[in-house]
């Protein structure tokens, strides 16, 4: 089961939270429902909770993307007792994560401390990788809440456990934080302080590639962005690339393409980079 929820998780990378809330929710539910009418040993019981714990953040993440934050609320909490009774500590932390990251949009206060104590309760003897995502988020909501020092506190203890990492195992929900995604939130963190020297040097060497299309939307897509027919819409892929090549992040843009507008500021440095380069 914990190996079916690691192998559903990779739909997050290629699908929004609107396409694969039913999904992880059917997930959550099917576990829920093993657990309240199934029979099985104290161990195996432990073993579910943490499961449906982390099932239970797959579908919150998702149902906050899709907009449904009150289901995402919900959701987080179980999550939290559920891994809490299951005694893993790391996923109980990371239950809040979850919780303040939703807070801080509307309590910057009470974002901050969630965050604050989702890192107590992970504690120190969290795998690397786990410590490293709690503090990175700690140091959003230290930045959304205009708190630089702290900010700078947080991100120096998420790459010192970064650099603690000895090759051993880590959770699945937590194995995608690395050097690039911390420089990703570093950047973050600086732009939302307004501390632009601090953030360039960390984004610069961040690229991306874009590719822009334009279609007739299939009837769904057309009642979503409410456009009439035969509108067509506008496609922007933009793939986030490491300093190493690798890709990041993949977005999907979409937009009616008779309300749209594309706009490129190009210096002569990197115009003639990418004349030189193509």
């Amino acid at each position: 089961m914990r190996q079916r929820t690691a192998r559903l998780r990779r739909l997050d990378d290629v699908l929004g939270g609107g396409d694969t809330y039913r999904v992880y929710l059917g997930e959550y539910q099917a576990t829920k429902t093993m657990l309240r009418e199934g029979s099985y040993t104290e161990e195996t019981g432990r073993a579910l909770r943490s499961v449906l714990a982390e099932q239970a953040q797959q579908a919150g993440w998702a149902a906050f993307d899709a907009g449904k934050h009150a289901d995402a609320t919900s959701l987080y909490e179980t999550s939290h007792q559920a891994a809490t009774e299951a005694g893993d500590t790391a996923l109980a932390g990371n239950a809040l994560a979850f919780l303040a990251y939703q807070e801080i949009n509307t309590d910057r206060s009470a974002g901050m401390e969630t965050a604050v104590q989702a890192c107590r309760t992970a504690g120190p003897d969290a795998p690397p990788g786990v410590r490293a995502l709690l503090h990175e988020r700690l140091a959003w909501a230290y930045a959304v809440a205009g708190n630089a020092s702290e900010t700078d506190r947080a991100l120096s203890i998420a790459e010192s456990a970064l650099g603690e990492g000895d090759g051993s195992p880590q959770p699945d929900w937590s194995a995608w934080v690395d050097r690039n995604e911390l420089q990703i939130m570093t950047g973050r963190c600086w732009t939302e302080l307004r501390r632009p020297l601090r953030a360039v040097p960390v984004l610069e060497d961040l690229t991306w590639r874009e590719t822009v299309s334009a279609r007739i939307p299939l009837p769904d897509g057309r009642a979503t962005l409410q456009v009439p027919d035969a509108t067509p819409i506008m496609l922007t892929a933009r793939v986030t690339l490491g300093n190493d090549d690798r890709p990041l992040i993949l977005e999907e843009l979409r937009a009616s393409a008779d309300r749209a507008q594309l706009a490129y500021h190009i210096t002569a440095d990197r115009a003639l980079r990418v004349a030189t380069s193509s």
